[in-house]
Protein backbone atom coordinates (compact mmCIF):
# COMPACT_ATOMS: atom_id res chain seq x y z
CA UNK A 1 0.00 0.00 0.00
CA UNK A 2 1.38 3.40 -1.00
CA UNK A 3 1.46 6.04 1.75
CA UNK A 4 1.64 9.42 -0.01
CA UNK A 5 0.34 11.22 3.07
CA UNK A 6 3.13 9.83 5.24
CA UNK A 7 5.71 10.72 2.59
CA UNK A 8 4.33 14.26 2.41
CA UNK A 9 4.37 14.68 6.19
CA UNK A 10 8.01 13.60 6.37
CA UNK A 11 8.90 15.90 3.46
CA UNK A 12 7.21 18.87 5.15
CA UNK A 13 9.07 18.19 8.41
CA UNK A 14 12.38 18.14 6.54
CA UNK A 15 11.57 21.24 4.47
CA UNK A 16 10.50 23.24 7.52
CA UNK A 17 13.43 21.92 9.59
CA UNK A 18 11.09 20.29 12.09
CA UNK A 19 12.09 17.38 14.26
CA UNK A 20 11.65 14.09 12.42
CA UNK A 21 12.66 10.94 14.27
CA UNK A 22 12.19 7.47 12.80
CA UNK A 23 12.99 4.01 14.18
CA UNK A 24 12.91 0.72 12.24
CA UNK A 25 9.92 -1.60 12.46
CA UNK A 26 9.50 -4.75 14.50
CA UNK A 27 10.56 -8.00 12.84
CA UNK A 28 6.91 -9.15 12.96
CA UNK A 29 4.64 -6.08 13.12
CA UNK A 30 0.90 -6.33 13.44
CA UNK A 31 -0.87 -7.13 10.18
CA UNK A 32 -4.15 -5.81 8.82
CA UNK A 33 -7.02 -7.50 10.61
CA UNK A 34 -4.91 -8.80 13.51
CA UNK A 35 -6.77 -8.36 16.78
CA UNK A 36 -5.53 -5.66 19.16
CA UNK A 37 -7.57 -5.69 22.37
CA UNK A 38 -10.22 -7.55 20.42
CA UNK A 39 -10.37 -5.00 17.58
CA UNK A 40 -9.22 -5.53 13.97
CA UNK A 41 -6.02 -3.64 13.28
CA UNK A 42 -6.39 -0.95 10.64
CA UNK A 43 -5.05 -1.82 7.20
CA UNK A 44 -3.27 1.53 6.76
CA UNK A 45 -1.72 1.41 10.24
CA UNK A 46 -0.46 -2.09 9.43
CA UNK A 47 1.38 -0.67 6.41
CA UNK A 48 2.78 2.17 8.53
CA UNK A 49 4.08 -0.19 11.20
CA UNK A 50 5.60 -2.44 8.53
CA UNK A 51 7.84 0.55 7.73
CA UNK A 52 8.23 2.31 11.08
CA UNK A 53 8.57 1.12 14.65
CA UNK A 54 8.23 4.69 15.87
CA UNK A 55 8.12 8.22 14.46
CA UNK A 56 7.97 11.78 15.81
CA UNK A 57 6.71 14.49 13.47
CA UNK A 58 7.51 18.10 14.38
CA UNK A 59 7.24 17.63 18.15
CA UNK A 60 8.11 20.77 20.06
CA UNK A 61 6.24 22.96 17.56
CA UNK A 62 2.79 21.59 16.73
CA UNK A 63 3.66 17.97 16.17
CA UNK A 64 2.92 14.53 17.54
CA UNK A 65 4.45 11.08 17.87
CA UNK A 66 3.50 7.59 16.66
CA UNK A 67 3.33 5.03 19.48
CA UNK A 68 6.40 2.81 19.48
CA UNK A 69 6.05 -0.87 18.59
CA UNK A 70 9.29 -2.72 17.93
CA UNK A 71 11.62 -5.27 19.52
CA UNK A 72 12.48 -2.96 22.44
CA UNK A 73 9.21 -1.17 23.24
CA UNK A 74 5.63 -2.40 22.95
CA UNK A 75 3.99 0.96 23.51
CA UNK A 76 1.23 0.42 20.96
CA UNK A 77 0.09 -2.77 22.65
CA UNK A 78 0.43 -1.45 26.23
CA UNK A 79 -1.31 1.85 25.49
CA UNK A 80 -4.26 0.14 23.86
CA UNK A 81 -4.68 -2.25 26.78
CA UNK A 82 -4.75 0.72 29.16
CA UNK A 83 -7.04 2.67 26.84
CA UNK A 84 -9.58 -0.15 26.72
CA UNK A 85 -9.72 -0.33 30.51
CA UNK A 86 -9.71 3.43 31.13
CA UNK A 87 -11.70 5.08 28.33
CA UNK A 88 -13.73 2.80 26.08
CA UNK A 89 -16.78 2.83 28.29
CA UNK A 90 -16.62 6.56 28.96
CA UNK A 91 -16.13 7.43 25.30
CA UNK A 92 -18.81 5.00 24.24
CA UNK A 93 -16.72 3.59 21.38
CA UNK A 94 -13.92 1.00 21.09
CA UNK A 95 -10.89 2.61 19.45
CA UNK A 96 -7.32 1.78 18.48
CA UNK A 97 -4.99 4.55 19.62
CA UNK A 98 -1.83 5.02 17.60
CA UNK A 99 -0.24 8.30 18.63
CA UNK A 100 -0.52 11.80 19.95
CA UNK A 101 1.01 14.47 22.14
CA UNK A 102 -1.34 16.85 23.93
CA UNK A 103 -4.25 14.93 22.39
CA UNK A 104 -4.63 11.31 21.35
CA UNK A 105 -5.21 10.05 17.82
CA UNK A 106 -7.14 6.85 17.24
CA UNK A 107 -8.91 4.85 14.57
CA UNK A 108 -12.55 3.78 14.82
CA UNK A 109 -12.87 0.14 13.64
CA UNK A 110 -16.68 0.26 13.50
CA UNK A 111 -16.49 2.82 10.69
CA UNK A 112 -14.01 0.98 8.47
CA UNK A 113 -14.61 1.10 4.72
CA UNK A 114 -14.68 -1.88 2.36
CA UNK A 115 -10.86 -1.91 2.22
CA UNK A 116 -10.51 -2.03 5.98
CA UNK A 117 -9.42 1.61 6.27
CA UNK A 118 -10.60 3.13 9.52
CA UNK A 119 -11.30 6.85 10.02
CA UNK A 120 -9.21 8.85 12.50
CA UNK A 121 -10.43 10.89 15.46
CA UNK A 122 -8.67 13.25 17.84
CA UNK A 123 -9.62 12.39 21.42
CA UNK A 124 -9.69 14.93 24.26
CA UNK A 125 -10.01 13.41 27.74
CA UNK A 126 -9.21 16.56 29.74
CA UNK A 127 -12.68 17.25 31.16
CA UNK A 128 -15.66 15.61 29.48
CA UNK A 129 -14.15 13.12 27.02
CA UNK A 130 -15.09 13.64 23.38
CA UNK A 131 -13.67 13.04 19.92
CA UNK A 132 -13.42 15.05 16.72
CA UNK A 133 -13.20 13.35 13.32
CA UNK A 134 -10.06 14.46 11.52
CA UNK A 135 -9.52 12.09 8.56
CA UNK A 136 -11.15 9.30 6.60
CA UNK A 137 -8.08 7.10 7.07
CA UNK A 138 -4.63 7.20 8.65
CA UNK A 139 -2.70 8.22 5.54
CA UNK A 140 -5.17 11.00 4.86
CA UNK A 141 -4.55 12.14 8.44
CA UNK A 142 -0.82 12.36 7.68
CA UNK A 143 -1.57 14.48 4.61
CA UNK A 144 -3.97 16.74 6.51
CA UNK A 145 -1.53 17.23 9.37
CA UNK A 146 1.28 18.13 6.97
CA UNK A 147 -0.91 20.90 5.54
CA UNK A 148 -1.71 22.09 9.06
CA UNK A 149 2.02 22.40 9.79
CA UNK A 150 2.43 24.44 6.60
CA UNK A 151 -0.43 26.70 7.74
CA UNK A 152 1.27 27.21 11.11
CA UNK A 153 4.52 28.26 9.43
CA UNK A 154 2.65 30.62 7.10
CA UNK A 155 0.90 32.28 10.06
CA UNK A 156 2.26 35.86 10.44
CA UNK A 157 2.30 35.47 14.22
CA UNK A 158 4.49 32.40 13.93
CA UNK A 159 6.85 34.15 11.53
CA UNK A 160 7.28 37.04 13.98
CA UNK A 161 7.28 35.24 17.33
CA UNK A 162 7.78 31.55 16.64
CA UNK A 163 4.34 30.88 18.14
CA UNK A 164 0.93 30.36 16.59
CA UNK A 165 -2.59 30.18 17.99
CA UNK A 166 -3.72 27.92 15.15
CA UNK A 167 -5.14 24.76 16.73
CA UNK A 168 -5.65 21.41 15.07
CA UNK A 169 -8.33 20.60 14.04
CA UNK A 170 -10.36 23.60 15.21
CA UNK A 171 -8.77 26.20 12.94
CA UNK A 172 -8.22 24.16 9.77
CA UNK A 173 -11.76 23.27 8.70
CA UNK A 174 -10.87 24.26 5.13
CA UNK A 175 -8.21 21.53 5.04
CA UNK A 176 -10.43 18.87 6.61
CA UNK A 177 -13.29 19.67 4.22
CA UNK A 178 -11.15 18.45 1.28
CA UNK A 179 -11.47 14.91 2.65
CA UNK A 180 -14.63 13.86 0.82
CA UNK A 181 -15.05 10.55 2.63
CA UNK A 182 -14.71 12.26 6.01
CA UNK A 183 -17.36 14.83 5.06
CA UNK A 184 -19.65 12.05 3.84
CA UNK A 185 -19.37 10.21 7.18
CA UNK A 186 -19.98 13.40 9.14
CA UNK A 187 -23.05 14.31 7.10
CA UNK A 188 -24.41 10.83 7.75
CA UNK A 189 -24.06 11.46 11.48
CA UNK A 190 -21.62 8.61 12.02
CA UNK A 191 -19.51 10.60 14.50
CA UNK A 192 -22.29 12.46 16.33
CA UNK A 193 -22.21 10.41 19.53
CA UNK A 194 -18.42 10.62 19.75
CA UNK A 195 -18.41 14.37 19.15
CA UNK A 196 -20.98 15.24 21.83
CA UNK A 197 -22.63 17.10 18.96
CA UNK A 198 -24.96 19.00 21.33
CA UNK A 199 -22.11 21.37 22.22
CA UNK A 200 -22.49 24.66 20.29
CA UNK A 201 -18.81 25.11 19.46
CA UNK A 202 -18.52 21.55 18.23
CA UNK A 203 -21.66 21.88 16.12
CA UNK A 204 -20.39 25.09 14.51
CA UNK A 205 -17.00 23.49 13.82
CA UNK A 206 -18.62 20.44 12.24
CA UNK A 207 -20.84 22.64 10.08
CA UNK A 208 -17.77 24.42 8.69
CA UNK A 209 -16.12 21.11 7.80
CA UNK A 210 -19.30 19.87 6.12
CA UNK A 211 -20.04 23.20 4.43
CA UNK A 212 -23.51 23.41 5.96
CA UNK A 213 -25.28 26.12 8.00
CA UNK A 214 -24.10 26.06 11.66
Amino acid sequence: MALPGLERLMEVCRRLSLRLEILPPASEPLKAGDLLEGLPFDSVLATVYARLGYAAFGTGVKGWGLLQSDEQVHGLEKENKWWREAWWEELGEPMIVFGGDLYTYATVPRLADERGRQPVVQVDTYEEPYSLPVASNVDRFFDTYSRYLEAVFADPDYQQTGKSDLLFPWHVTDILSRDERLVELMRAGRFDALMKIGDDSTRRWAAKVMGTPG
